[in-house]
């Protein structure tokens, strides 16, 4: 039988019907509050009432995104495709999975998660604490059940202890993807130099930087807004004519979904490459390119992807604009790191 080349949706939905449900998971007394410390500017998030931010709930879902016990032959990781260095992003267009399968989309940054309230780049899955089903089950990423991967936790140890201590239980389905939310909460990225600047830092961007920040205001902040640079909205960009992956279209059967998809946080731009939801597009000189051209004629294209032009000297303040948004005090914090 063909390999199928898409997440078995169908097959997850009664997955997310049952780890939906609230349980009553109030900390082990025993466990100590987590402090998010939030930039600036930042609003508070929302934090699930079943998943209250921890000290165990973090450092267990940080072991287990490092651990590729989660993969069906236990050679993959969530840092696989989401690495440190690369504000949680990868530098290939598709991540291989198990056996080097390949699926379609690219790896997005995990920056600044737990102000997002529809997941994946299709808006498929609604909750961070459910979104880790999608690439533990899905046969061209990590392809094992998450009753095989409790059983797992359950027969080591120090798992049965860390789990005992952040819920108060044996390992889960529930607790186990809550684990990993709860440690996908704490990668907030605030501290760019253009945060400095918008924070009364008036020399953390030089001129030409300045000069990239007005380009960007003209061209580019009506969907990469507020203080995490995207609105949040479902957009069909224009890349194609014709759109293999159908983009949101895929949750909805809305014929005017059909390559639509998140509108990304330009945080850490610069350390995300290659671009677009199927990473087709090798730089940010690429992008430019895209968008100045106005892209293609299908019919869902947005109305504001309208052709313009810079001169090669607005295109370069415009890229040195984007690198200022790379946030180094993130990328190198040693708490989002395993030792």
């Amino acid at each position: 039988m063909a390999k199928k080349h898409f997440p078995r949706y169908t097959l997850l939905a009664l997955v997310f019907t049952v780890l939906y449900c609230t349980k009553d998971s109030a900390p082990p007394a025993e466990d100590q509050p987590y402090e998010l410390i939030l930039p600036p500017g930042f609003p508070v998030p929302l934090v699930p009432e079943d998943n209250a931010l921890t000290v165990g709930r973090v450092a267990l879902g940080k072991r287990l995104f490092y651990d590729p016990i989660l993969s069906r032959d236990s050679s993959i990781s969530c840092a696989t495709c989401h690495k440190a260095d690369l504000a949680f992003a990868d530098s290939l267009p598709i991540t291989p999975g198990v056996e080097g399968r390949l699926g379609f989309r690219n790896a997005p940054s995990l920056a600044n998660l737990a102000w997002v309230s529809q997941f994946n780049k299709d808006g498929g899955v609604a909750k961070l604490d459910l979104q880790p089903v999608v690439p533990i089950e899905d046969e061209n990423e990590m392809d094992l059940s998450l009753l095989k991967v409790v059983d797992r936790l359950n027969a080591d140890a120090s798992y049965r202890a860390d789990f005992q201590l952040a819920y108060g239980d044996a390992a889960s389905a529930f607790y186990l993807t809550r684990a990993l939310g709860a440690f996908m909460r704490t990668l907030v990225s605030g501290g760019a130099p253009y945060d400095r600047y918008k924070n009364g830092q008036t020399d953390a961007l030089d001129a030409e930087q300045l000069a990239g920040l007005a380009l960007f205001e003209t061209h580019c902040s009506n969907c990469h807004s507020g203080f995490n640079l995207t609105d949040n909205s479902f957009q069909n960009n224009g890349l194609y004519d014709n759109y293999q992956d159908q983009g949101r279209k895929r949750v909805t059967s809305l014929p005017e979904d059909e390559g639509k998809f998140r509108v990304p946080s330009l945080r850490n731009i610069a350390l995300t490459a290659p671009y677009m939801h199927d990473g087709s597009l090798p730089d940010l000189s690429a992008v430019l390119d895209h968008y100045t051209s106005g892209g293609s004629q299908h019919p869902n294209k947005s109305d504001l992807i309208q052709p313009f032009t810079l001169s090669e000297q607005e295109r370069q303040r415009l890229i040195r604009f984007l690198e200022s948004l790379t946030d180094r005090t993130f990328v190198e914090n040693p708490a989002h790191r395993m030792e």
